[in-house]
């Protein structure tokens, strides 16, 4: 079980935001992280669960960012639940739906679960719908993005071979592009993702999974 610490930036500008102190495993149902996010003054801002089943679907999401929170998962499409700790009888919590295929957000999370859900081999490409759960208030948004799998490399390590996953991500409406370096169910680089420390080999996915 992998246990590390990320830093957070903006990724365009490169403003610091926080770390985010994380541990993921493969589970019974699939593939869990959770994780707790700080801010620049190591103040707690935020966490995250999510729970993903074998085939890499979101089961289950509980994402906390200040005083919001989104619960939410799978049914026909995606559903989701948004509240604020200000109002303690959910008057106003919303709901949400959408035939969306996953959620996604700032948490590095979401890289690797959309990853483990594409199952892309080398060379092959997808386009899949989001609903992005923005920060800081966790207001959800739709949006289209392409992934490619450039390619995969093998580093040796003291652990043992490490199988490095290079991604092109794209933003189908803004055309906007971006790479995406995976080790397993670890984010090695992506833009406002740096990973500053970790504990414990990642999680390779298994050679017969065909986008190993």
């Amino acid at each position: 079980m992998p246990s590390g610490r990320y830093s957070l930036h903006d990724p365009h500008d490169d403003t610091p935001l926080g770390e985010e102190h994380f541990s993921c495993a493969p589970g019974p149902a699939g593939w869990r992280y959770t994780s707790q996010v700080f801010g620049t003054d190591s103040t707690p801002t935020g966490a995250v669960d999510l729970t993903l089943d074998s085939l890499g679907r979101p089961l289950r999401l509980q994402l906390r960012s200040g005083d919001w929170q989104v619960r939410g998962g799978m049914l026909e499409g995606l559903t989701w639940v948004r509240t604020d700790a200000t109002d303690p009888d959910t008057t106003h919590a919303t709901e949400g739906h959408d035939r969306a295929h996953a959620f996604t957000g700032r948490s590095p999370a979401f890289l690797v679960a959309t990853a483990r859900l594409l199952r892309l081999h080398p060379g092959g490409r997808n386009r899949l719908r989001l609903v992005a759960l923005t920060d800081p208030v966790l207001a959800p948004r739709t949006l289209d993005q392409g992934w490619s799998l450039d390619g995969i490399e093998t580093h040796t390590t003291d652990s043992g071979p490490l199988r490095v996953e290079r991604y092109t991500v794209a933003d189908l409406q803004t055309g906007e592009q971006h790479q995406v370096h995976l080790a397993g169910d670890v984010v090695l680089a992506a833009p406002g993702i740096e990973l500053e420390a970790l504990d414990g080999p990642p999680n390779q996915r298994p050679l017969s999974d065909p986008g190993a």
